[in-house]
Formats: structure tokens, C-alpha cells, sequence
């Protein structure tokens, strides 16, 4: 009997995880920026190389390639997607502007979804690509939290 139990304990945690994911309206009512698995995010790149040129962006992770991006001086480009059930969501790119190759994970859940993270939590990660460095911005309206290239 109590196996029986145990199955339909799983099985409705399983379809409120399943509808979790599949519904992010409602994802948005439950979560509070990323508390719960499959919190849902909101990247979004913004071009702003002092030089005024194009940047070339190309995303991905593991599982999906987001393609190659032309942003033009103070162009964007966004996407969105839901953190996995273990954490472990990384996006990496690759950016490109004339004599300049870098790379940066411009998500990781362990500093963007994480409540232990120095930099907090963010369902809208909004990011600024300048020549030194990339930046987040923060939702307080204090200063942008600055990065390393990787």
C-alpha cells in the first residue's frame, strides 16, 4: 500500500513540475526569481562596444544552439529558457568584434540562480557587452556587476 503511495506522491510531483515548466505565466506567480525548479529566465545581450561596431554573438549550451547573432552599435538580441532541475543551466558565447575573439558564460545557475551567489539572483539577466569586460545590470539601479572575459 504504501508503494502505491509512493507512486502517486511522485507522479503529482512530477505533473506540477511538468506543468511548472510548460506554463511560464504560472511559473511566474509560483517563483520568486528562480526559487523553484525551472524557474524561467530572460536573457538579453546588448552591443555596447565603445568602438561603435558590429558584434558577433553566437550562444549555446548543451543541449541548444541559439545561432549566430550580428548586433549592430546598441543592438540586442534575447532569449529565454527555464533552469534545469538539478541547476546546472549554462549558456556560453562566443563574441566577436573586429581584432577581438572572447568567450563568457553569460548564464550559469550557480551565480545567476543561485540565492548563495555574491552577485543574486535574476530572472531578467540583462547584459552589456563593452570591449573590457561584460556587465549585468543589477535591478536595484546601483551599478552593473562587471565580469573577466573567461
Amino acid at each position: 500500500m504504501a508503494s502505491s503511495t509512493n507512486n502517486h506522491l511522485t507522479f503529482l510531483v512530477l505533473l506540477f513540475l511538468f506543468l511548472l515548466q510548460k506554463s511560464p505565466s504560472l511559473a511566474t506567480h509560483l517563483s520568486i526569481d528562480g526559487l523553484l525548479p525551472f524557474a524561467p529566465k530572460h536573457v538579453t545581450i546588448f552591443n555596447k562596444l565603445t568602438t561603435r561596431g558590429t558584434l558577433v554573438a553566437h550562444c549555446m549550451n548543451k543541449e541548444t544552439d541559439l545561432g549566430i547573432r550580428k548586433l549592430p552599435s546598441g543592438g540586442s538580441f534575447a532569449f529565454r529558457f527555464h533552469v534545469n532541475l538539478r541547476r546546472t543551466t549554462t549558456y556560453n558565447c562566443t563574441f566577436e568584434w573586429p581584432g577581438n575573439r572572447v568567450t563568457f558564460d553569460i548564464f550559469r545557475a550557480d551565480r545567476d540562480d543561485s540565492e548563495r551567489s555574491p552577485f543574486g539572483v535574476c530572472r531578467e539577466c540583462i547584459w552589456y557587452i563593452y570591449e573590457p569586460a561584460p556587465c549585468r545590470e543589477k535591478r536595484d539601479g546601483t551599478h552593473s556587476i562587471c565580469f573577466s572575459w573567461d
